[in-house]
C-alpha cells in the first residue's frame, strides 16, 4: 500500500502499511472524505512527519485529535492555521512559553510550523475528524498507528524529549524507554485544567536544558 508519507519515516513504519488494520483504517477514512467534511485536509494527514523527519526529530508533543471546526487543522496538534484565531489550550501554551522563558513570543500565529522544521514532532493519536465531532475518527486504527509511531522512535533513537500533557498522552507514554530519554508530564494546557499543574510546570526550558546536555540544538520556541 503506498503511502503518503516522508521517505524517512517509511524505513520504521512499512510493515504497519502492510497490516490489516491499516488497511481497514485507510478505507474508513477514503469514504469519510468521500461523504462527509473532515478534517484536516487529506494533504496535511501526514504534515507532521513531513516536517519533523525521522532522523531530525528531537521533541515530540502528543496531542490528541485534530480540531474539528472548519479552517483550523493542519496536521499538527495543537496548532491552527494562519489567521485563525487561537484556540485556549495554544493561549494557554503560548502564555506558558512567556512564563517559563522569561520572554514575549516574537512569532503570534498559531500555525506552529516553526516548531516543526526543528525537530518537534506535533503529533495527534487520531490524524483525522468528521467535521464538528470530536472523537469521530478514535478507535479506527489510528491509535494503533500512532502508538507504533512513538515506539519506533523510543527504540530507534536516544535522547528525545517526550512532552505529555493530560491523562490521555500520558497513557501514550507507555510505549516510552524512559531510560533513553527525557519525559515531561503534567495537566493539559486546557482551560479545564491548566490551572491545576500545566502552569509552572516549565516543559519548554526543561526540554532545551535536556537538549543541551546532550549536545543538540535547543529549539527556538518563541
Amino acid at each position: 500500500m503506498e503511502v503518503k508519507i516522508h521517505e524517512s519515516w517509511k524505513e520504521y513504519l512499512k510493515s504497519e502499511f502492510d497490516e490489516p488494520y491499516f488497511a481497514e483504517l485507510v478505507e474508513f477514512v477514503k469514504k469519510e472524505y468521500q461523504d462527509e467534511t473532515v478534517y484536516p485536509p487529506p494533504k496535511y494527514i501526514f504534515r507532521a512527519f513531513d516536517l519533523a523527519p525521522f532522523d531530525k526529530v528531537k521533541i515530540v508533543i502528543l496531542g490528541q485529535d485534530p480540531y474539528h471546526g472548519r479552517g483550523q487543522a493542519n496536521g499538527l496538534c495543537f496548532a491552527v492555521n494562519e489567521r485563525v484565531t487561537l484556540p485556549p489550550s495554544l493561549m494557554n501554551i503560548f502564555k506558558e512559553i512567556e512564563s517559563d522563558l522569561g520572554e514575549p513570543l516574537t512569532h503570534k500565529s498559531g500555525d506552529l510550523e516553526r516548531w516543526a522544521k526543528q525537530g518537534v514532532l506535533l503529533l495527534n493519536a487520531t490524524l483525522t475528524v468528521r467535521a464538528g465531532l470530536a472523537g469521530s475518527h478514535q478507535r479506527r486504527g489510528w491509535e494503533h498507528f500512532t502508538d507504533t509511531v512513538i515506539r519506533a522512535i523510543s527504540e530507534e533513537r536516544e535522547h528525545l524529549v517526550f512532552i505529555l500533557w493530560g491523562n490521555y498522552a500520558k497513557q501514550k507514554g507507555a510505549h516510552i524507554d524512559r531510560a533513553k530519554h527525557l519525559v515531561i508530564e503534567s495537566a493539559h494546557p486546557s482551560p479545564f485544567s491548566a490551572a491545576n499543574g500545566f502552569f509552572g510546570s516549565k516543559p519548554f526550558s526543561k526540554a532545551n536544558a535536556y537538549l543541551t546536555k546532550h549536545d543538540q540544538t535547543p529549539i527556538d520556541w518563541l
